[in-house]
């Protein structure tokens, strides 16, 4: 017993969702598209769940959402009641776009699977079988299983199914979280991590009154990220709001009381700290286990083309679990973002639906996050030099990285939607920069002109680049170079009105 797509989506997050609004606008039939999730709802935006989702429900708040998209500072006069919940932040609001609830899939003919568990696939016969044993087989199938939150007893650790210790990846886990959080107020909670989860977590729970501890084993925050000297912003802006720190160690175990509940974390510094809940965020795993020994597998994840294209031809991957050939940094990565997950959902279905008129994917990582009242993006990469502005003892500053001679990574925080868009049209254009102390001193304005007027381009090393060369004193440079030109012009002049005396 069985069903037959043209496409299927394996994987039920932010990716399946912009996929099938991309199918819809590029004329897909009804019957011809299906998804199978494993979650019992149809895909909703995933950051949510760690901002909105997370806020108490006597506490007013903004679409976090949407104020990203737009890259706009919050406008607190827009305002709801109520912490996010479905359907309002189903995909694909997120970008601003339709709000795809089931009644949405049901009218376009598009076949919603929920709740079940795909146990095998066979990319050579292009079947699926689910847990519930049916067989679903497709002409194309796009793999967006996304990935797994890692957890303590992959390093050795017990204690994952107390009641009172938490993850965040779905909407289960959300649930779970908030329940905990109502029990807790006015309680303590630590956070086992300091990256994504961990910050944005800490910041909802001392929203929620609960004293939150952040322990991690890097000298700061948001390491794979974060200067020292961006992290140590942060972590003095939450300081200021209650929370405490225990750097450069990890947890060693929980002690339990009679009914299986956590009451204190020990860590291997000899610490321990008494608890009403924990919250553990340690990184992720691509779920990549269907097509082992079946694809090609890279970085982590399912290698694909330039057009998210696999070993298999019929078989596509998006999202946090495609390693995809990054063409503006020359490499292959792996991007574990909902920004790279809508973009690389949309082109792979422009891919597979109009091939001839669909480019390479020309992504530019985008990573962001908003914590209290604050709100940070990242573009390019954060490799090279570093050179830091703006004001640090203020709301605005900002940071870039020049890796061999060239402009490759921006961060800034408590930008307008103009200085957003500015900062990604530079890292995009990786101008020349010489003199990274000028570039300090043009801070943010350096990226507000370089976006502000088209670049000429020159060909180096056989690929074209933008021409805008920020040197020690650029005014200086030219007028030399000119009168350089110049006397060289005169001197051949005079050499050639000689040479034709003689002739």
């Amino acid at each position: 017993m069985g069903r037959a797509f043209v496409y299927v989506i394996v994987g039920g997050g932010v990716a399946a969702g912009y996929a099938a609004l991309e199918f819809t606008k590029r004329g897909v039939p009804p019957g011809e598209l299906c998804i199978i999730s494993e979650e019992p709802v149809a895909p909703y935006e995933r950051p949510a769940l760690s901002k909105g989702y997370l806020l108490p429900e006597d506490l007013i708040k903004c679409s976090f959402d949407s104020v990203i998209e737009n890259k706009t500072k919050i406008n607190y006069q827009k305002l709801e009641n109520a912490p996010a919940r479905l359907p309002s932040f189903h995909t694909c609001v997120g970008a601003n776009q339709e709000r795809l609830t089931p009644k949405w899939y049901n009218e376009h003919g598009i076949e919603l699977v929920l709740g079940t568990r795909v146990k095998s696939a066979d990319v050579r016969r292009k079947t699926l079988v689910t847990a519930t044993g049916e067989t679903i087989s497709y002409k194309i199938l796009i793999i967006a299983t996304g990935a797994r939150a890692l957890k303590l007893e992959e390093f050795g650790l017990s204690g994952s199914d107390a009641e009172n210790v938490c993850y965040l990846r779905d909407l289960a886990d959300a649930n779970r979280l908030v329940n905990v959080m109502k029990s807790c107020s006015g309680g303590n909670a630590v956070v086992i991590g300091g990256g994504y989860i961990g910050m944005e977590c800490a910041a909802s729970l001392v929203i929620n009154k609960i004293n939150v501890t952040m322990v991690f084993p890097e000298a700061h925050c948001m390491a794979r990220l974060f200067t020292p000297k961006i992290a140590s912003y942060y972590e003095e802006y939450y300081k200021s709001k209650g929370v405490k720190f225990v750097k450069g160690t990890v947890l060693l175990s929980f002690d339990m009381d009679s009914n299986g509940k956590v009451v204190a974390v020990n860590l291997r510094d000899g610490n321990r700290l008494p608890t009403d809940m924990v919250v553990v965020g340690i990184g992720i795993r691509p779920n990549t286990s269907l097509f082992e020994g079946q694809l090609t597998l890279e970085k982590g994840g399912i290698k694909v083309t330039g057009r998210l294209q696999s070993s298999n031809s019929s078989v596509y991957a998006v999202g946090d679990v495609a390693a995809f050939p990054l063409k503006l940094l020359g490499e292959t990565r792996r991007l574990e973002h909902v920004d790279s997950a809508r973009k690389s959902a949309k082109h792979a279905v422009a891919a597979i639906m109009e091939p001839d008129k669909t480019d390479e994917f020309d992504y530019l990582p985008f990573f962001y996050s908003r914590v209290f009242t604050l709100s940070w993006q990242f573009y390019g990469d954060n490799v090279g030099e570093v050179v830091h502005y703006g004001n640090f003892s203020g709301t605005t500053f900002g940071a870039y990285w020049v890796n061999k001679g060239r402009l490759v990574g921006s961060f800034l925080e408590g930008g307008t939607k103009e200085e957003y868009e500015a900062i990604a049209k530079a890292t995009r254009l990786q101008p020349v920069v010489e003199d990274l102390a000028e570039l300090e001193t043009q801070g943010l304005g350096f990226a507000l002109a370089v976006s502000q007027k088209p670049l000429p381009s020159t060909p180096v090393d056989g690929k074209t680049v933008p021409g805008l060369v920020l040197g020690k004193s650029l005014y200086p440079l030219h007028a030399t170079a000119g009168v350089i030109l110049a006397a060289s012009i005169a001197a051949f002049a005079y050499w050639y009105g000689r040479r034709r005396r003689r002739w």
